[in-house]
């Protein structure tokens, strides 16, 4: 793959680069709409699959937190039309790294030694190139460690990229003005705890610690001696990526162990350290030789308030969804619905969140769940697909609950995904033998 010299780290450079993109976009709809003139049969695919890569292109030389949003959406499987999705989730694996004599010039100025310096070995190219790093394979004292080397950069773009991304979410969310501020400033302040390694470096310590009790669980050491605010060293973990895993042919009992092993770590986090891992992608997991899973990357912790836990899990419980006077309460505490709601708002917005927590908690209902099962999937695409059509919702305000749904959903969402790539049935009260 061809590496990069230079990332565009100027305010102007980066929205020069993004301004182009939107260009070639145009370009496409014009292009779209011409033919569509001819065949008025013509789907969205063509138009979808350019406009996927044409802004794939463009963020990717970008890096950063322009990308990191991609990677986000890429999760999101029912919200984007399937090419976008294909495209974005890329950003996981596969993006130009940085050329040789950048990374150490990068690895000279975050840790003060060229990377020859501090190790016995280390390879020059990248085995793993992301949104905010990429890791490099070295030795040192005979021990195989992973080092990631953070972009130049990244830190310093996160709220100008944001600015330039954020008319696009407006639009796409329906939020409206200055109440939308709160998501923002969420995702502003988790991307750049992420471009803290430091921070990376305590919490995965802590975290690691704690979850050592979950059973068919590892995780890899962390080196505080090799680590620096955009450096962080850590041991090299043996396995395949869990999306690469997935593709293979694996038995079903294999794929529930792992499937509960992932349930128990993420419902472990949540209910007893109310702390999470939020960042619930392929690429943070792999399957070792023993059949174990091992989890890689610590950089997107999600604390939950017990303001948002208490009544986020209250509405978790059917008797609750049923109660109309429990339900309504906790829609207001979630912020779901706000005291200047009119009529047809609290109307419209208790019967969309009902059919979706019916559905979303429906695994928590049930003392097994198999996340195999297409029938679930089947209704939560149709769910998808009939709101992402619905006129009347394209009407009402979109600034619809607390900040910290965002990456509880996000966590909820990528977990649901992983399991169904796993095929898993899981026992759903299993991790309590951990608590």
């Amino acid at each position: 793959m061809k590496t990069l010299d230079k990332i565009p780290t100027g305010k102007i450079e980066r929205a020069s680069k993004l301004i182009k993109t939107g260009v070639k976009i145009g370009g496409n709809y014009a292009k779209y709409y011409g033919k569509k003139m001819v065949n008025p049969d013509l789907t969205r695919d063509e138009l979808d699959n350019d406009n996927a890569g044409d802004i794939y292109d463009g963020l990717k030389s970008l890096k950063g937190s322009a990308l990191k949003v991609a990677q986000m959406l890429s999760m999101e499987k029912n919200l984007l039309p399937n090419a976008y999705v294909e495209k974005f989730s890329l950003s996981q694996f596969s993006v130009p790294p940085l050329s040789g004599p950048l990374v150490r010039r990068t690895f000279k100025k975050y840790l003060d030694k060229y990377p020859e310096e501090v190790f016995d070995t280390f390879e020059k190219e990248s085995v793993n190139a992301a949104s905010i790093g990429q890791v490099h394979r070295a030795t040192k004292d005979g021990k195989n460690l992973a080092v990631k080397i953070q972009y130049p950069g990244v830190a310093e773009s996160i709220s100008s990229d944001l600015a330039l991304v954020k008319p696009i979410a407006l639009r796409m969310f329906n939020l409206q003005g200055k109440d939308s501020d709160k998501y923002f400033k969420e995702v502003e302040h988790k991307l750049l705890e992420e471009t803290n390694y430091l921070l990376e470096l305590e919490q995965s310590s802590e975290i690691t610690e704690k979850c050592r009790v979950i059973h068919n669980l590892s995780f890899p050491t962390y080196y505080k001696e090799l680590s620096s605010e955009r450096i962080i060293t850590m041991d090299w973990m043996e396995g395949t990526h869990l999306g690469e895993f997935t593709k293979t042919d694996f038995s079903k009992e294999l794929g529930n162990k792992l499937g509960q092993t992932l349930w128990d770590f993420y419902m472990f986090q949540i209910h007893g350290l109310r702390k999470v891992h939020a960042d619930p992608h392929p690429g943070n997991f792999l399957i070792d030789s023993d059949g174990e899973l091992v989890v890689i990357d610590f950089g997107c912790i999600k604390e939950v308030p017990d303001d948002f836990y208490n009544p986020y899990f209250e509405l978790a419980k059917k008797e609750n969804i049923s109660n109309d006077v429990v339900f309504t309460e906790k829609l207001y505490k979630l912020e779901i619905l706000t005291p200047s709601d009119t009529e047809q708002e609290i109307t419209f917005f208790k019967n969309l969140f009902h059919e979706m927590l019916s559905l979303f908690t429906s695994p928590f209902h049930e003392e097994t769940f198999d996340f195999g099962n297409s029938d679930f999937w089947d209704k939560i695409a149709a769910l998808s697909e009939h709101y992402a059509s619905d006129k009347q919702i394209r009407k009402m305000n979109g600034n619809r609950g607390s900040k910290h749904f965002l990456y509880m959903n996000r966590t909820f969402f990528g977990l649901y995904n992983l399991l169904n790539d796993l095929k898993a049935e899981i026992k759903v009260n299993h991790f309590q033998k951990y608590l």
